[in-house]
């Protein structure tokens, strides 16, 4: 396998459960590829957009969870626009499959391991 990608996961703090899902989906086994979780686990402080942009900086690259909470979430806009500030290549899944919210801008598929893969492999 080729060597390990550092990936900033942003996602409506609402799909927690998502991100925890393409944590384990990273770990298993069979798994077509892998890459190491950056993504920001504790509430909002005054420092957490420099703790953001720090970790964004040190990823190759961004996945962003998209549904229809993408659209309130102020936290997950404002990683998505520090990533294409930092020129961070972000892709964007669709975590559910009867959701198909659409952000501007964003490149956006369905949430499928050859996607993801290709993604990663293209970092």
């Amino acid at each position: 396998m080729a060597e390990k990608k550092v990936v900033f996961v942003a996602f409506a703090i609402e799909d927690e459960r998502s991100r925890d899902l393409l944590k384990g989906q990273s770990l298993h086994t069979k798994s077509p590829f892998e890459y190491i979780d950056m993504s920001v686990k504790e509430a909002y402080t005054s420092e957490w957009k420099e703790h953001v942009r720090n970790r964004i900086r040190r990823s190759d690259g961004v996945i962003a969870l998209v549904s229809k909470n993408s659209l309130a979430s102020t936290g997950q806009k404002w990683e998505i626009a520090c990533a294409r500030e930092e020129k961070r290549p972000v892709l964007g899944l669709w975590i559910y499959s009867h959701d198909r919210t659409v952000i501007q801008g964003l490149k956006t598929v369905p949430w499928t391991w050859d996607a993801i893969k290709d993604f990663i492999d293209g970092l």
